[in-house]
This record gives structure tokens, sequence and C-alpha cells, in this order.
């Protein structure tokens, strides 16, 4: 999922318009961007619009309410068979994972957690989090509430940076995909787009997008340049022959190259290969 769109389930005049969009995945959300008063009126549209939905290709996302609320199990109950990923947000320990996996287990729902890493404590956490299930399949960095109320500036590097690679780590323990958070700027593509450029150099899989126009610029951000795509298949190539020859290390434009270099090659290739028709 190079981009999520982040479509709010109390407005179904979106979502159409967001299946028709590029980007890779729909993030439908019950959480934020629904106001208290219309959280089960959204529930009923966004369940709705899933049982009849017209977007064959998009994996949904839904984002429900935290385990702590008065709406999650609400959410739980209309919407585990019908997405393919749940996003759990505000989580502050494995426990909230545990209570939502069983519930998704006594429904028989087929469907992946995707855990949002927005409070110190999940990010104190985010390595326990991200095994804490075998429903959990990514990690994703919510910067508005990790940052926000501490008076952490969001443009902040240093910050983003440490944020990332904490939250990459721990998803690499974990064996599982980690997404970088929105940026509300939604006029700063300049920035949006140095943004995914980072998180891209750092691991991660794919950016939330809060616009449109922002799919674009992440779709093209979390393929592999051209001439990566090239040194990939070079590796590739290179490794096969090594392996018909029984080495193990070798060279590749001067470069030495064996085992983790070949699993990024072949794993950039996956990458072209699952976008081709992107």
């Amino acid at each position: 999922m190079r981009s999520k769109l982040f479509v709010p389930a109390s407005r179904p005049e979106l979502f159409a318009k967001a299946e028709a969009s590029a980007a890779d995945a729909l993030s439908f959300d019950l959480e934020d961007a629904v106001a208290e008063s219309r959280k089960d009126e959204a529930r009923a549209l966004l369940a709705g619009h899933l049982k009849n939905r017209n977007g064959a290709g998009k994996t949904v996302v839904v984002r429900i309410n935290a385990a702590g609320t008065n709406w999650f199990e609400q959410d739980v109950a209309a919407i585990a068979g019908l997405a393919d990923i749940i996003n759990l947000p505000m989580v502050q320990s494995a426990a909230d994972i545990l209570r939502l996996a069983q519930m998704l287990d006594g429904q028989g729902a087929a469907a992946e957690i995707m855990i949002n890493v927005e409070t110190p404590a999940a990010l104190r956490r985010a390595g326990e989090l991200a095994g804490a299930h075998k429903r959990v399949t990514s990690l994703q960095i919510g910067y508005a509430d990790l940052l926000e109320p501490y008076g952490i500036d969001r443009r902040d590097e240093g910050a983003l940076s440490h944020i990332r690679m904490t939250v990459r780590f721990a998803a690499a323990e974990a064996g599982i995909a980690a997404y970088d958070g929105a940026f509300a700027g939604v006029s700063d593509a300049q920035y949006f787009t140095a943004e995914c450029d980072n998180a891209r150099r750092q691991g991660f899989a794919g950016k939330s997008c809060i616009h449109p126009s922002q799919i674009a610029i992440a779709n093209q951000a979390f393929m592999p340049t051209a001439a990566e795509a090239a040194r990939a298949r070079k590796i590739v190539a290179a490794a096969e022959d090594a392996q018909s020859r029984g080495v193990g290390a070798f060279l590749v434009d001067g470069q030495m190259v064996d085992k983790p270099f070949v699993a990024r090659a072949r794993a950039v290739l996956a990458l072209l290969d699952g976008n081709a028709t992107a």
C-alpha cells in the first residue's frame, strides 16, 4: 500500500470519488474525522457502502474507535467482516490488540490488524505491540496525537527520524510492514514529497494521504527508481550465477554482495511486479 487515502465515514458523497482514485488503499475513518454525535450514523453509512461497494483491487482499511471508547465494540461488530484491515488507534498496550483479535476471532472475520503508534506508550512499546498477535500485519505512525499535545514541532526532522526508525525496527523485528503517517499541509506538495522520500529511505512501505492530490506523490515515492530496479535485476542475476557455482559472496559493480543485499534486491523486484499495472 504505497498510498492510503483517508475517507471520513460520515461523508458518503466522497466514497465514489475515493474508489475511483489511484490510491492503493482506502482508509475509511470512524474515529477522529467523525463527530461524536454522528458515530452511529457514520458506522451505518460505511457498512452499507462496504456491503455494496464497486472497488475491486483496492485494499479496504477501516480506522475504528479506540478500545477504551463507547463505540469500539459496535464498530468491530459492524465492520469486522467487511474490511481487509482494521486500523486500531490510540493503542496503549498489547491488551488492546488482544481484545480486538478475540472479537475478530469470535466473528470468524479474516481482517488483519494495523496498529497506530500515536501515544508515548505505544512508541515505547512498539516492538511488543508489533508482535502481540498474528493478526497484526503493520504499524502506522500517527503524528498529530504523538506530537501536538507535547509541543513537538511537526517538521522537526530529528524527532520525525527518531519516531520513524523506532517504528521501523519494531516492525522489522516482527516481520511486518511500517507505514508513515499523514501530513496535514495539503498545499505544501514539496514538503510532502520530501517526507515521502525520507520515509522510503528509512524502509517504510507507504504513506497516508488526506487529500487526493497527495496520492500520485506517494505512489511514485514508494516505488523503486529506474536505477534501483536495474541494479536489483543485476544483483539477482549475479546471485543466480553465483549460486550455480557455489559462491556465497560476489562483486556487483565493485561492491561486495551477499545474502541481505540479494534479499533486498528480490524485494525491490517483487514490489515492481506487484505494481506493474498500478
